[in-house]
Order: C-alpha cells, then sequence, then structure tokens
C-alpha cells in the first residue's frame, strides 16, 4: 500500500491538455482507427500519466510537456515509466508549444507529435502494432475490474471522485455514496477458474489510511475469463486473456 499525490491540473494546464487531448482525437480520425480505446482521458486525480489508450495489441501511456517548460502538469516522468511498465506499454511524451498568434496549444513535432520518454525518438504508434498474442499484466486486469465497478456506480447516480489502477495501491476507487460523503472501494480481480475474488490481508490498514476522509468502505470482487474459455471440463486449462481479444467478466455489486 502506497500514498499517491493527488495533485491538480492548473487552469493553464489544463488548456494544454485540452489542446492535446484533441489533438490525438484527430490523429485517430485522420488515420481511420477502429481499434482504439481510451485507458484514461480525464483530468481527475490521482494521476501517473495525462493520456493512456490501447491500439489493438499496444498500450501506449503519454505525459503532457510544454516544450518551453512554463506550464507544468501534474506527476512525473518517473509516474509515467512505472505505469506503463507495470502494462508492459510504451512511455511517451507529447510536447506541446503555446501558439504565438491567436492562443491555443501546438504539438511541437508533426504527425502524432509523440516522443519515446527513454530515447526521444519520435514514435508512430501504428508502426508498433503486431499480431503477437500479449496477455494481459496485473495492471490490465485490475483496470478492466476498475472500469467495471466505476460504471456501475455511475449508472446508479453516485458521484465519482477519482479511481486508479495500480495493483500496489488501495483504495481503487473515491465516490460519493449514500452517506452523501466520501466513500471508497477496493476492487480485485480474479482469472478463471477462480470465481471470486479475496479481501487483502491489509485490510485493517487501508481503514487506517482512508478514516481521515471517510470511515465507509466497500469491496469488489471481478472476475474475468476469455469468451473462448470452452466450459466443457472442469479440470481445462484456462484460456489467456489476450490483451484487445474479449473477455467475460462476473461482478454482483459492492460488500
Amino acid at each position: 500500500m502506497h500514498d499517491i499525490p493527488m495533485e491538480t491540473m492548473s487552469d493553464e494546464f489544463m488548456e494544454c491538455w485540452n489542446f492535446a487531448g484533441q489533438h490525438l482525437e484527430q490523429q485517430r480520425g485522420r488515420k481511420s482507427i477502429e481499434e482504439w480505446a481510451w485507458l484514461r482521458a480525464h483530468p481527475y486525480p490521482p494521476i501517473l500519466e495525462h493520456f493512456s489508450f490501447r491500439l489493438w495489441n499496444q498500450l501506449f501511456f503519454i505525459r503532457v510537456v510544454d516544450v518551453d517548460e512554463a506550464v507544468h502538469g501534474p506527476g512525473n516522468v518517473n509516474g509515467l515509466l512505472s505505469v506503463a511498465e507495470g502494462n508492459l506499454g510504451q512511455a511517451c511524451l507529447l510536447p506541446m508549444k503555446k501558439k504565438f498568434l491567436g492562443g491555443g496549444w501546438e504539438p511541437f513535432y508533426g504527425d502524432w507529435g509523440l516522443i519515446d520518454a527513454s530515447t526521444n525518438r519520435q514514435i508512430d504508434p501504428v508502426a508498433l502494432i503486431t499480431e503477437e498474442l500479449i496477455e494481459m499484466t496485473e495492471w490490465e486486469c485490475l483496470d478492466f475490474g476498475v472500469q467495471l465497478v466505476r460504471d456501475s456506480l455511475q449508472k446508479q447516480g453516485y458521484q465519482l471522485m477519482s479511481w486508479q489502477s495500480n495493483p500496489e495501491v488501495s483504495p481503487s476507487i473515491w465516490f460519493i455514496g449514500e452517506s452523501k460523503k466520501p466513500e471508497w472501494v477496493v476492487v480485485r480481480v480474479v482469472k478463471y477458474p477462480k470465481n471470486e475474488a479475496t479481501r487483502p490481508e491489509n485490510w485493517d490498514a487501508i481503514e487506517d489510511q482512508c478514516a481521515p476522509l471517510s470511515k465507509i468502505g466497500h469491496f469488489a470482487s471481478v472476475a474475468l475469463v476469455s469468451t473462448k474459455q470452452p466450459f466443457q471440463s472442469s479440470i481445462e486449462e484456462p484460456v489467456p486473456l489476450w490483451r484487445g481479444h474479449p473477455n467475460y467478466a462476473r461482478y454482483t455489486g459492492l460488500e
């Protein structure tokens, strides 16, 4: 269990961030990309990356930076590298420059405008797509579960405060619950043949850490299985959860 900074975006950086997001959406449209899924495209803390998305079997984690270093966003490169490494993804920087006339921001480099966070070489995400089957990491599975629980809470009319998918960080979600005050959720994910996750052994420590803000906590169990699982035998081998391939999920609500 770790503490994560809850730094928010300044108004100046939020403007830059919005233009960066519009640029990425434009690239997606120009290249007629269908196998695209946003993982992160919101400005709410905690923040390890400013944007992230899946393009078929590749994951991209992006930190937006001002080339003139006048405006700074929350988080840091170490956080970006950690989330990319945990997801077996690509850590990228998106350098942006304030326009001299007319206001607004634009990418400093052409095309996607992305550079490798480690080598500073320009990146074309489409060129990195392969036919390789890549098994979902622990981070990806938890992110899938967190999205499922988060969407369920929204459909029930609850207000979300923040969420994150780092397996080493708890809780996973904060929201305004029935108490009309902040409540928290620890999400855990298991894979077939398991069908029920168990509460973490350090539950008491999580409660103590959250107590200054809220003493109302919940647990959410999510079980995942590939849609290719035959279900013909009680001893059959589980089909791997391949990145970008469909899965079934079992979630019965908060405990």
